[in-house]
């Protein structure tokens, strides 16, 4: 498996029913409003305080001119707002940009960009979880690519990472909006195909299997190719996603065993009907 990125440190959501902080909202709200508006109004809410606050205490105190002081409030405020403001902001700003860019990094594998693995099994759970309430079909592809380790061996490893990414390319061309695909090993992906019944998950294997088989990788003057071994496991009386998964597993380890660059499925745990079938597919 490759390296898996932790997800960052961050606060828990508010419980149902309970209100979000005020600062959360607060800080939400200038986001949206841009950098250039938000100092402007952080600004103008600061020498407004300003000006108010120093009148009151001319006031409170009972001596001096009030109008004079709320004068030299406001212009020692105008002179230094915008820029302890404006800096505040900018920090604002740049702390919201890398944690989206950590919540990019939690989710998604740094070579392909598609999920990672934590990533996908919990979207995926969700989907697994949908599609057994509502007997919906669904199946679950693992993909690995056959002799992967010569084309390092050969062409180096720039060139399997290369590799890697035209096949995430071609699987991920093959499927289809609300399908998911991840990284799933060091040269293995993984697909959950919801709304996919057995021979419609055989149908997308294949013709993943067809179109790796007539990818060439031009490298160096040299036409690099591989082929692609392919499991897959439909949706039955699993009593976890994991158990799914295992069952993909076993069915690609039967794509090796036939000699590779061909699509095998488990069979099919009987649901509702009773009736239990294996597809196999070359």
């Amino acid at each position: 498996m490759p390296v898996l990125h932790e997800p960052p440190t961050t606060p828990l959501p508010p419980a149902p029913g309970d209100p979000e902080p005020w600062r959360d909202r607060l800080i939400r709200w200038l986001l949206r409003l841009g950098r250039a508006r938000a100092v402007a109004v952080v600004s103008a809410v600061v020498v407004a305080t300003a000006v108010l606050t120093t009148v009151a205490l001319v006031l409170l105190v009972g001596r001096g001119d009030p109008w004079l002081a709320a004068a030299i409030a406001a212009a020692s405020t105008l002179m230094a707002a915008p820029f302890i403001v404006g800096t505040m902001i900018g920090l604002l700003f740049q702390l919201d940009a890398t944690r989206q860019q950590l919540a990019v990094l939690a989710t998604q594998d740094d070579l392909t960009g598609v999920h990672n693995r934590r990533h996908f099994m919990g979207l995926a759970e969700r989907e697994w979880s949908r599609c057994r309430r509502y007997d919906i079909p669904a199946a679950v592809l693992l993909i690995d690519a056959d002799r992967f380790k010569d084309i390092n061996d050969r062409h180096g490893h720039l060139c399997g990472d290369q590799m890697l990414r035209e096949l995430t390319r071609i699987a991920g061309a093959s499927l289809r909006a609300g399908d998911l695909l991840a990284r799933f090993g060091g040269e293995e992906l993984i697909v959950f195909l919801p709304h996919t019944d057995p021979l419609g998950a055989l149908d997308v294997a294949e013709r993943i299997r067809e179109r790796v088989s007539e990818l060439r990788l031009a490298w160096q003057g040299r036409e690099v190719q591989t082929t692609v071994s392919i499991g897959v496991a439909s949706l039955g009386e699993h009593p976890a996603l994991e158990a799914l998964v295992h069952d993909a597993d076993l069915a690609l380890y039967a794509a090796k065993e036939a000699g590779r660059n061909c699509v095998r499925a488990s069979p099919i745990q009987p649901r509702r009907s009773g009736e239990s079938r294996t597809f196999a597919w070359r």
